[in-house]
């Protein structure tokens, strides 16, 4: 079995003692990046015998077999394809975070402001990047941040390329698997979340016209518009809401492979009708529908 190989940017690619990439996991989620520098990079070999190990229900921060787990409910329990090789960039501050958007993301820099100002994980292909700057701390909440951009990468593996599907639905997903991972942990439910998601999104639409707005939320860039319009909260909800609701009429096997679709055709609207047997404009009419009624 091969390991991680730690690199610092500020010195020659140094050679410590093999550690084992769950070992590795366990210190971003636990411990952060203290003491680390101003950004630690870590490129990660994965092999199967890395996540066989056992279903423990221990505080996530006390045991590693939790920090596992988070990697084999995805790659075993929902068949995403997380993939065997990938790099982790942990960074002490949003400054340094922005800066890394920057160097090792490759994001141009007034996206990379703009990210940097309220996100605290970023997945692109095979690279994951966090914001350390202590205010999440480094228990469920990082369990959950983890899942959710391991999840993004697994899109990209399944699509093969960044950016491609609905994003509302690449969030959702990443939502809906990182609670199911919380579930899996016991340290939450989808149906607590499911049951807060739609009385936040009921009581945020009361007495207002309700409009999805999909085609704009399908883009990164209107995502992020109405994130920073809306809030995070009401965005992510209503993302999770979509992504739960194919999940539960589809399965996850079809949005998989809906985003798989994304290889061959780069239709957004030909590939979700194919995907999911309706049209957008008809699920997002019928969804808006639901919510009224659920609000009166």
């Amino acid at each position: 079995m091969q390991y991680p190989v730690f690199s610092r940017c500020e010195s020659p690619v140094i050679r410590p003692r093999a550690v084992p990439v769950v070992l590795l996991l366990l210190a971003l989620l636990v411990f952060g990046v203290a003491g680390w520098g101003n950004r630690t990079g870590v490129p990660t070999t994965l092999h199967a015998d890395a996540v066989s190990g056992a279903r423990d229900r221990a505080i996530v921060s006390a045991h590693e077999g939790a920090t596992r787990d988070v990697i084999a409910s995805i790659i075993r329990d929902l068949g995403l394809p997380v993939p065997s090789e990938f790099s982790v960039f942990v960074y002490p501050s949003r400054d340094r975070f922005r800066e890394g958007l920057v160097r090792d993301a490759h994001i141009a820099p007034a996206r990379a402001a703009e990210l940097a100002e309220f996100a605290i994980g970023v997945g692109k292909r095979r690279v994951l990047l966090f914001n350390d700057d202590g205010t999440a701390g480094h228990g469920r909440e990082w369990v959950r941040l983890v899942a959710h951009e391991l999840t993004h990468l697994a899109q990209f593996e399944l699509a093969e390329g960044e950016g491609r599907g609905e994003q509302w639905l690449a969030e959702g997903l990443a939502e809906w698997t990182a609670f199911t991972v919380l579930e899996r942990l016991g340290l939450d439910t989808v149906a607590r979340r499911r049951r807060l998601a739609s009385v936040g999104i009921r009581d945020g639409f009361s007495g207002e016209p309700l409009r999805l707005g999909l085609e704009g939320l399908g883009t990164p860039r209107g995502f992020t518009t109405r994130h920073q319009r809306d809030g995070a909260l009401p965005i992510y909800q209503l993302a999770f809401l979509l992504a739960d609701n194919l999940i539960r009429r589809n399965g996850i096997e079809r949005v998989a492979g809906y985003f798989r679709s994304f290889q061959g055709r780069a239709d957004r609207y030909e590939n979700f009708e194919l995907a999911f047997g309706q049209s957008l404009a008809a699920f997002e009419a019928e969804f808006e529908a639901r919510l009224r009624n659920a609000a009166r």
